[in-house]
């Protein structure tokens, strides 16, 4: 991996499974801007996304009005996409509406997987999939609840992020570790 906030995020995150709203939100959030994009450059920018995002509150993201997506626009703290920025409010109203809907975010994705992590038993990066016939259900589902930018191989990496599938190496130590 090479880089220490990388590793890091490997040894004490990813693959970990999140049932917090608001902890599923962010890495929804952070997916999205990391969209044809490396996830260093998200990492790197945590902070800065979380400060810009209201600590990625989305019930507030939910009302940011047109002065506050212009201020975004121009956060050099931040990956300044304008569509990506319109697209995290967006996909604030839209978890919200889930939440509304189904009790909670957390149980609507966790569903899916009925409650349960998937573990995947990879020996090589080379096997692990840039998304699933699961990630695709789950970015049609949000994208016809309203998401944007939840692409397969977005909702794929989201699903890595926050443990819906174990993705470790079956010789990385985290493998057996962050399986319920």
């Amino acid at each position: 991996m090479g880089d220490p906030i990388y590793e890091n995020y490997h040894d004490t995150e990813w693959g970990v499974p999140v049932f917090d709203e608001q902890k599923i939100f962010e890495f929804l959030t952070l997916e999205t801007f990391q969209a044809g994009l490396s996830w260093i450059t998200v990492l790197k920018k945590r902070t800065h996304f979380s400060d810009a995002f209201d600590q990625f509150d989305y019930h507030k993201i939910a009302e940011y009005d047109l002065k506050k997506i212009e201020d975004l626009k121009v956060n050099t703290g931040i990956i300044r996409n304008r569509l990506k920025i319109e697209a995290a409010v967006n996909n604030a109203q839209a978890f919200i509406k889930i939440q509304e809907k189904y009790g909670s975010f957390s149980n609507f994705i966790w569903d899916f997987v009925n409650g349960k992590p998937i573990t995947n038993s990879f020996k090589s990066v080379n096997e692990i999939p840039p998304f699933t016939p699961l990630a695709q259900k789950i970015s049609i589902t949000l994208k016809k609840e309203g998401f944007k930018f939840v692409g397969p191989t977005v909702l794929y990496a989201h699903m890595q992020a926050t443990g819906l599938v174990n993705d470790h190496l079956v010789d990385c130590f985290r493998y057996r570790e962050v399986t319920l």
